[in-house]
């Protein structure tokens, strides 16, 4: 994966637990500032390395410490480095996501070694659309409703996110929305 997850998990325990259990975990995972080098590709088994220690500091398992990540990564991205991405990637949620490959193409050109996952708005209606996601790696399936809730979120939405479907195609998510 890459550096950048590295450092939001860093930044989600910080703000959770403080930096002493970002420390606890920096020795139970057994990286150093070297393994959170933002633009760097590393091995899937670090970045769940990490995520394996930060989720015992958290004292919650490892699918709920991917949703925890995947609502703070979205805090992370607009607060930080990615903030001039995040906007201009889209003004509401549906172009948003209908953007994000586009985002992750250009990303790509930096990390010509990243894997990017595809997003795809397959269903839109009225307050609610469905969008697939597909990746080459397995494991982050409750990481992807975090993210969207994130989302939800950050463009002021409330609303609940589903998995509808889940197959060779990839994970289908349903999306039901409301302004606040």
């Amino acid at each position: 994966m890459y550096g950048m997850i590295h450092c939001a998990v860093r930044d989600m325990i910080i703000v959770h637990r403080g930096y002493e259990e970002w420390e606890e975990v920096e020795r139970e995972a057994e990286i150093t500032p070297a393994d959170q080098i933002t633009l760097k590709v590393y091995d899937d088994a670090v970045t769940m390395h990490i995520i394996n220690a930060a989720a015992a500091r958290l004292g919650v398992d490892v699918p709920d410490c991917l949703l925890m990540l995947g609502r703070h990564w979205i805090k992370y991205s607009a607060r930080g480095t990615f903030k001039s991405v995040m906007e201009f990637t889209g003004g509401d949620i549906v172009t948003f996501l209908e953007n994000l490959d586009q985002m992750h193409r250009a990303v790509k050109r930096t990390m010509p070694s990243a894997q990017m996952p595809s997003f795809e708005v397959i269903e839109e209606e009225e307050l609610a659309f469905k969008v697939r996601y597909r990746s080459e790696r397995e494991g982050l399936g409750t990481f992807l409703p975090g993210l969207l809730e994130g989302l939800l979120d950050y463009f002021h939405l409330d609303g609940d996110v589903k998995l509808v479907d889940q197959g060779s195609s990839g994970m289908d998510f349903r999306i039901n929305y409301r302004k606040r």
